[in-house]
């Protein structure tokens, strides 16, 4: 059993800075990826950023620039520093851990709860 824990949501004006970490533990041999995905409402959950293991970043063009994704690995722990924040950003801020149960299992993708950004103009 996984549980990944969110924080660092709130509400900014336009052009501010948040920082969400993403903490996960367990059972859990290594972690092979994690990702920060985000879904406003009416809106289809969009991939954000993503970093693997051997430090490799991926990033939506909407936030290339403006948000970085780390990581410590030694703690499971993802991080998006958000800055110049704009409107169109606002929205629940999910994490997601694909991980290793144990030596003996595949690979399986595990979620967080969300946290909410609101960024107003």
């Amino acid at each position: 059993q996984v549980h990944l824990v969110e924080s660092g949501g709130g509400l900014v004006q336009a052009g501010g800075s948040l920082r969400l970490s993403c903490a996960a533990s367990g059972r859990i041999f290594r972690v092979n990826a994690m990702a920060w995905y985000r879904q406003a409402p009416g809106k289809e959950r969009e991939l954000v950023a993503l970093i693997t293991r051997g430090g490799s970043t991926n990033y939506a063009d909407s936030v290339k620039g403006r948000f970085t994704i780390s990581r410590d690995s030694a703690k499971n722990t993802v991080y998006l520093q958000m800055n110049t924040l704009k409107p169109e950003d606002t929205a629940v801020y999910v994490c997601n851990s694909e991980v290793l149960p144990s030596i003996l299992s595949g690979p399986y993708d595990y979620w967080g709860q969300g946290t909410q950004v609101t960024v107003s103009s």
